[in-house]
């Protein structure tokens, strides 16, 4: 198997691995391929780095970023320093933005690719059998293929919502003019941390969820983040639905160019409606059915070794039925898929210790099991709490507001944890190892934690497991006992 099997000037390419899309996931099976020593082809029809580099997880934390130095500027009397309202040229920050994605994207590149061996085709594909791919006017067959396409935004049906301008994620970093009154449909954390950051950038902003903010997450954590917004400015609207949209004729604050009539009968009128109310898988092009492979509206179908009906064909990240949607995940996805399609290595997904950050201020961070899914599956269950006002880092930084969660089986064992604070998303960490290596509390409560850190919050959370079994009256007799003992 060697990369002369992949000479662009014949007619059909031969590979051990054919890998769809550019983006996490894919990339990451490409690389990992060609390095171990297999002939790799990659096909991306669009932008090199999929969504998360290019309208995902980078534009929106370096958005968040500005965001957040804004609100900082705005606070800083705190600090016994002058506070300033903060000029937004919203131009700037559009360049900021696009700064950041652009000194990522070289990592992410053809030219990089190439030179790790991996042939990269720059089209559309689609299966013409079962080992077979068409991609423009090039054909590729191969050993294994790995479908790797990712997601693109869902649109709810709302009557009256095809008929107006909206954004989504694709489109919303393009503009170098600030909205004058962002409408955000959708309280997940694509909505949220949107709403929050052009909030914080000086737009007026309005977020409408038909379920409750982040549904997803622990309800005594997701608290703390609504809080934030109303104080950051957010007008919230959870647990309506909307009847219609049209266009916008009502006088509103900023203009009206989008007005959104809820089930209540409220008018919301803005500038600008943002959709972010989920995702759905992108697979329309591929021709499936002509690979056998099985799939439905909610992506493909696949085992717990990420194969397809297809064995020979693997899927992973935003595409699989059911799976995780984070950029992390489809990392962890692509190992998996790897010792399977190269070394035959029967390895398995196991999502247990899979962490998820909502990168708000503060952020909110879980791995494991929430309080209710662990209620739901074992019955009885213990819980820690550490609030961060009692730590003293917090205090001093001026973050305090937050606490460290954690859910515990009787036997000690960790299962899930849930942080809502400053750094929560690096923090969580910790409890994520607890989980994947099945530690009992006491690994935390005894660990050595710096002073004054934040770590020092997880610590103390785990400590409290054991204040009621060395503090109560049978110990206080031994004690005393021991003293008498001399």
């Amino acid at each position: 198997m060697t990369a002369s099997r992949l000479d662009p000037s014949a007619p059909v390419l031969t590979a051990d691995l054919c890998v769809i899309g550019a983006g996490a996931g894919g990339l990451s099976v490409a690389v990992g391929a060609a390095q171990l020593g297999a002939a790799t082809v990659l096909v991306e029809r669009g932008a090199m780095g999929g969504d998360c580099l290019n309208t995902g997880c980078v534009p929106s934390k370096a958005l968040l970023a500005a965001g957040n130095l804004a609100a900082a500027m705005r606070g800083a009397g705190r600090f016994g320093l002058g506070a300033v309202e903060p000029a937004v040229d919203f131009g700037r920050v559009h360049d900021h933005v696009h700064e950041v994605i652009a000194s990522i994207a070289p990592h992410d590149s053809v030219e990089r690719l190439t030179g790790l061996g991996v042939r990269v085709l720059r089209a559309e594909a689609r299966f013409t059998g079962r080992n077979r791919l068409q991609v423009g006017a090039v054909t590729v067959t191969a050993r294994r293929f790995v479908i790797a396409t990712g997601s693109r935004p869902a649109l709810p049906p709302i009557p009256g919502l095809a008929d107006v301008p909206f954004l989504t994620n694709e489109t919303i970093f393009d503009g170098r003019t600030a909205p004058a009154h962002l409408i955000v449909i959708g309280g997940g954390p694509v909505g949220v941390e949107l709403a929050q950051a052009h909030r914080r950038l000086g737009c007026a902003v309005t977020l409408v969820e038909q379920a409750t903010l982040l549904p997803r997450d622990d309800p005594e954590l997701v608290a703390v983040v609504r809080r934030q917004l109303v104080r950051d400015g957010v007008v919230l609207h959870e647990g309506v639905a909307i009847a219609r949209v049209e266009a916008g004729t009502d006088a509103a604050p900023g203009g009206g160019g989008v007005t959104l009539i809820l089930a209540s009968g409220v008018r919301l009128t803005g500038s600008t409606v943002l959709v972010a109310a989920g995702r759905r898988p992108d697979l329309e092009s591929l021709a499936l059915a002509a690979a056998g492979v099985r799939a439905g509206p909610e992506g493909i179908v696949t085992d717990a070794r990420l194969r397809t009906s297809n064995r020979r064909i693997f899927a992973l990240g935003d595409v699989v039925a059911g799976g995780p949607r984070f950029t992390h995940a489809a990392g962890y996805q692509a190992g998996v898929v790897l010792r399977n399609a190269l070394f035959r290595w029967p390895a398995r997904v196991d999502y247990r210790a899979l962490p998820r950050v909502t990168c708000t201020s503060p952020e909110l961070a879980q791995v494991g099991m929430t309080e209710a899914e662990a209620r739901a599956a074992f019955g009885a269950i213990g819980l820690l709490r550490w609030p961060l006002a009692e730590n003293d880092r917090a205090r001093a930084d001026r973050t305090p507001d937050g606490l460290v969660k954690a859910v515990i089986r009787p036997d000690g064992r960790v299962v899930g944890a849930g942080i809502v604070g400053a750094h929560a998303g690096e923090l969580i960490q910790v409890w994520g190892l607890a989980i994947a290596r099945g530690l009992k509390v006491g690994a935390l409560a005894t660990l050595i934690a710096p002073y004054p850190t934040l770590g020092e919050a997880s610590k103390r959370a785990a400590g409290s497991y054991f204040a009621p079994r060395l503090f109560n009256d049978r110990v206080r007799g031994v004690v005393r006992l021991l003293a008498r003992l001399g």
